[in-house]
């Protein structure tokens, strides 16, 4: 090697004469054979084919949790009417635990979604009062269930009514549903209490307006 450069001799082979032809090489003092590293061109384009690919995985991954989550767990749903306000607004959106019911009970208090039993094309949303074998009886918009006065806190004075009911017993497998907004509710005090097959879902949240947004109670 001289001068970081290296000779290589090429003889020819009628005069026996010496040419010389010098490559510029890297000087490596430590090891002088050892190969260069190769540089491939084109790897921005393989980068983006990449990124893009996965990309396409997540999206395609969060595709499917979100079907998975609209069909077997929480459904959007819209408010129409003002029969569950305070609670619930007119157009509030809020999303249905769809699961709820297939791995738990029913209980009162509750906020469902059902089939309206007279036209199960529509859809309704009340507050569960009265479970399967429970008396109940209303005295002018006062709840007596099971003999017992019921404290109803979600039921403001202003949207009390002074309605009344004889006393009935919820037959076995139906459930007495009744909106807050007690004036302006039709309800099992007009259809008559709900057979549990109607009923889909429970309230779980609300969505919008961001205002609004929490837990139904």
């Amino acid at each position: 090697m001289e001068d970081g450069w290296q000779a290589f001799t090429l003889r020819a082979n009628a005069r026996l004469s010496r040419v010389r032809v010098q490559l510029p090489v890297q000087p490596d003092n430590d090891s002088p054979s050892t190969p260069q590293p190769a540089v491939t061109t084109g790897g921005g384009s393989s980068a983006l084919l990449r990124g893009s690919l996965v990309w396409l995985r997540d999206v395609g991954v969060a595709g499917i949790v979100s079907l998975f989550i609209i069909l077997f767990l929480y459904q959007p749903v819209r408010v129409e009417g003002t029969s569950m306000v305070p609670e619930l607004q007119d157009q509030d959106r809020l999303c249905i635990n769809k699961l709820a019911y297939r791995v738990g009970n029913i209980r009162r208090g509750d906020v469902v979604v059902f089939q309206y039993p007279r036209d199960p094309s529509r859809s309704y949303i009340k507050r569960v009062i009265g479970l399967p074998g429970d008396t109940i009886r209303i005295t002018h918009g006062r709840v007596f269930l099971n003999g017992a006065e019921q404290t109803e806190g979600y039921v403001p004075a202003r949207y009390a009514d002074e309605r009344s009911e004889p006393e009935e017993v919820v037959p076995a497998g139906d459930f007495f549903v009744m909106g807050d907004h007690r004036s302006v509710s039709y309800d099992s005090r007009d259809f008559g209490p709900v057979e549990r097959h109607y009923i889909y879902g429970k309230a779980a949240f609300v969505y919008w307006p961001f205002s609004e947004a929490g837990v139904v109670r």
